[in-house]
């Protein structure tokens, strides 16, 4: 049978929309798409004149449209100095963050820091302890790098028995950004690394002195120095003139506001990686330096608080990380993780940076629980829930990296299934 012209439309959109395109045989039927969009012919008294008077002028720094209202969501309580904001992943597009939606977390309030005044010293068990201003390190030949960037305590809400409603408060204390700095390397090849240095604590400008140690091999590997953050300076809640980038490892040892480096022989046991940042386990021992954030995905649409507005298509898509390495494989489940489908994985696909997924399915308009499942470079599979709290007891506050699932209701609303 020959196909209609609208049939024959459809199929060229499709086959014109390049790598990720879906095939409507892959959806089962021609329709399949729900009938989106409007047939052309004849519908041209449907389209308005557009503008007919001048617009806005040029400015001196760019601004978003007035209509897209998409904000962080703030957590501060009565300490607001101490706070976090998260990132509206289920709004955000491809792999990186926006700056300005990129999640926050201080310790003691953005303090304000004039680049010209700002120094950053290394000594302790070095040749030649150094003093660099921000104009000496932005001299320095400098490499950019996509990579994500993550609290620890991000998605800590999963830990219980009732999930997030939203990806923003599940999984909103990660953001990915493409970052630009001095490789910290080359710094301390300068200053000459003495025997027996084995650890580098590093401290921020900020009024609590916010203060981390990492091993000093990690710090030869692929940690930056980094002012700048999406082809701009970074951010003031960002840690600018300048912060540590430690990838793929817990947000609390990327140091915003960078001011001191001291190579020791051992960590100096702050009260950030003793108190706190560590995982107490059933036994009553603790995990300490469980720096490597591991495997997750979560999918951001459909996700809470959406509304599918009939059954038919739905791209079902999200974002996958590792702060092990890149994304190998994502699957996908529509029925609570009885079956699994594998994802389409969106290139670029980086180490140590988000990855989107996407899944071309066809909802039948009947109750739904969708699961995501991740596997990295290592051979690590994200695990459920319930894996995690057999090993690590619950409650807990750090370093969840379980599964996430979203049940879809009849009416098309979508709620977190972990009730």
């Amino acid at each position: 049978m020959r196909a209609s012209s609208e049939e024959t439309s459809r199929r060229e959109v499709l086959k014109r929309a390049g790598q990720g395109a879906v095939s409507l045989g892959a959806l089962g039927a021609v329709g399949a798409l729900g009938g989106l969009g409007a047939v052309a012919t004849g519908c041209a008294d449907r389209l308005s004149d557009g503008e007919t008077s001048l617009g806005d002028p040029v400015s001196g720094y760019g601004s978003r449209a007035s209509f897209e209202t998409v904000e962080r969501v703030p957590f501060g309580g009565n300490h607001p100095e101490n706070s976090a904001s998260f990132t509206p992943l289920a709004d955000c597009h491809g792999i990186i963050t926006p700056s300005a939606l990129h999640f926050e977390r201080h310790h003691a309030g953005i303090p304000d820091i004039d680049p010209a005044e700002h120094r950053l010293m290394i000594h302790g068990l070095v040749e030649r302890p150094l003093v660099f201003t921000m104009a000496e390190i932005e001299a320095l030949p400098s490499v950019s790098r996509i990579q994500f960037l993550e609290c620890s305590g991000n998605s800590g809400s999963e830990w219980a028995e009732r999930g997030a409603p939203d990806v923003q408060r599940s999984h909103g204390l990660s953001s990915c950004s493409e970052w630009t700095g001095v490789p910290l390397g080359l710094l301390l090849a300068e200053a000459g690394v003495r025997s027996g240095a084995e650890w580098i604590l590093a401290e921020g400008a900020d009024a609590c002195k916010m203060a981390r140690s990492l091993p000093l091999e990690k710090g030869l590997d692929d940690v930056l120095l980094a002012y700048g953050q999406n082809g701009e300076a970074l951010r003031p809640e960002q840690g600018y003139p300048l912060r540590l980038l430690v990838p793929g490892w817990e947000g609390n040892v990327s140091i915003k506001w960078l001011r001191r480096l001291e190579l020791t022989d051992r960590p100096y046991m702050f009260r950030d990686e003793t108190s706190h940042y560590t995982d107490l386990m059933p036994d009553g021992t603790a995990r300490q330096f469980t720096f490597a954030m591991e495997a997750k995905s979560v999918i951001t649409h459909p996700s809470g608080r959406q509304m599918l507005a009939a059954a038919g298509f739905v791209e079902v898509s999200g974002l996958a990380w590792s702060g092990r390495g890149r994304i190998v494989r994502v699957e996908v489940s529509v029925d609570g993780g009885e079956s699994w489908q594998e994802a389409e994985l969106q290139e670029p696909r980086l180490s140590k940076a988000f990855t989107r997924f996407r899944l071309p399915w066809s909802w039948n308009g009947q109750e739904s629980v969708l699961r995501s499942r991740a596997t990295d470079e290592t051979g690590y599979v994200q695990p459920v829930r319930e894996a995690l709290v057999a090993l690590r007891g619950a409650p807990s506050r750090y370093h969840y990296n379980g599964q996430t699932a979203w049940r879809i209701l009849a009416d098309g609303s979508v709620v977190s299934a972990v009730t």
